[in-house]
C-alpha cells in the first residue's frame, strides 16, 4: 500500500520580470539546474524556484490582506506541508520533478505591497528556495513527497583522549560517517574531543542549539572505565530521553556477546536534535548503526514535526 503524499501542489506561478507578482498558469516545466522555463528568476544559481505554503498565505488573509497565489512572488504554492520546516538539503518530489532545498526565507530589502497592506509579510520568513535536480512538468494537484533520508543533517562526535591528541586515527568516526552517507543524509559534520564531560556536552549543545544538525552520533566513552563519561555528558544536555535506540543496540549486541551488558550508552533529544551514543569500536559502530538505521529518517521527520498520523489529502477534482 502506498503512503499518502506529504502535500500537494496548490498552484504554479510565473512572471517574465523580476520584482512583480507571479501569475498562476496551468503547468510549468522545471529544468535541471535552471529552474522554471520562462520564469524571470530561473538561472544557474541556488534560488532557482521559490515555494510558499498556502497555509502561510492564509495568515495574511486572516490579517486582512487581499492576496492570492503568486502574490508573494512564489513559483509554487503548496498545501498540506509546512515547507518552511524543511531543512536545507532536504529533497522533495514535485510530481515528476526532484528539487533540493537551498535556502529558508530571505532578507527583505524593500517592503512589498503586502507588507504595506497588512503590516507584515510571510515570504521572508516562510518562503523557501530550491534547485532543480530532475526536471519535468508540474501542475496544480501534483503530489509532493519528501525524501525522508534527506531531512537528516548529521554530526559525528568522537570522544577519545588519544584521538584528540592526534595519537590515534578516528576509525570509528570514519565508519559512522560512511554509514550515514550510504543512508543518504543531507550532510555529515565531524569533531573529536577528549574524554572530558564538559567538552563533550559543549560540543553537543553547539550542534543542537546553533547549527542545522538534527542527528548526532557519538562514538566512544560508553563503557565502565573511569574515563568513560559520554553517557553522563549526554544526559546533562538532553531535554527528553528516547531510550529505544540504545535499548535496541544493546539487545542486538547481546545476541553476539554478553559484554553488550557493559554498555552504558544512552539516547535522547535536545530541542529538535536526536543524540545517540554509539560504541568506540569501528566494528561495533558498523553493527549497531545497522540496528537503528531504518528508524532514523522517520525519527528525525517526527522531531521536525513533519511526520504525523494525518489523514490522506483529498484527491484533486477530476477534469
Amino acid at each position: 500500500m502506498s503512503h499518502p503524499p506529504d502535500g500537494r501542489v496548490h498552484s504554479v506561478n510565473v512572471s517574465e520580470k523580476k520584482g512583480v507578482q507571479k501569475e498562476p498558469v496551468e503547468s510549468v516545466t522545471l529544468v535541471v539546474e535552471h529552474g522554471i522555463e520562462s520564469d524571470a528568476h530561473a538561472g544557474p544559481w541556488h534560488r532557482q524556484v521559490s515555494l510558499l505554503a498556502d497555509e502561510s498565505a492564509q495568515k495574511m488573509r486572516d490579517a486582512g490582506g487581499d492576496v492570492d497565489v503568486g502574490d508573494f512572488g512564489e513559483n509554487i504554492t503548496t498545501e498540506g506541508i509546512r515547507v518552511s520546516d524543511l531543512p536545507v538539503g532536504a529533497r522533495l518530489r514535485l510530481g515528476p520533478a526532484l528539487v533540493e532545498v537551498t535556502q529558508i526565507g530571505k532578507e527583505c530589502h524593500a517592503h512589498c505591497a503586502i507588507y504595506h497592506q497588512v503590516g507584515d509579510c510571510v515570504m521572508p520568513r516562510e518562503g523557501i528556495f530550491v534547485r532543480v535536480l530532475e526536471g519535468g512538468a508540474v501542475k496544480a494537484g501534483d503530489e509532493i513527497r519528501v525524501e525522508k533520508k534527506s531531512l537528516i543533517h548529521a554530526a559525528v562526535l568522537t570522544s577519545s583522549d588519544k584521538g584528540a591528541r592526534g595519537e590515534r586515527d578516528d576509525a570509528s568516526g570514519d565508519v559512522l560517517e560512511e554509514a550515514l552517507r550510504e543512508l543518504g543524509v543531507a550532510a555529515v559534520e565531524r569533531a573529536i574531543v577528549p574524554d572530558e564531560a564538559d567538552q563533550i556536552a559543549a560540543a553537543l549543545r553547539h550542534w543542537a542549539d546553533e547549527t542545522p544538525v538534527n542527528l548526532i552520533l557519538t562514538t566512544g566513552g560508553t563503557g565502565m572505565t573511569s574515563r568513560d563519561v559520554t553517557p553522563e555528558a549526554t544526559l546533562a544536555v538532553l531535554d527528553r530521553q528516547a531510550p529505544g535506540f540504545a535499548e535496541a543496540m544493546r539487545a542486538g549486541s547481546l545476541v553476539k556477546t554478553p559484554h553488550a551488558m557493559l554498555s552504558r550508552a544512552v539516547s535522547g533529544i535536545r530541542g529538535k536534535t536526536l543524540i545517540i551514543n554509539m560504541p568506540g569500536s569501528p566494528r561495533a559502530c558498523r553493527e549497531q548503526f545497522a540496528m537503528v538505521a531504518a528508524a532514523l529518517p522517520h525519527g528525525v521527520e517526527k522531531l521536525l514535526d513533519l511526520g504525523g498520523d494525518c489523514a490522506p489529502l483529498p484527491s484533486p477534482p477530476a477534469g
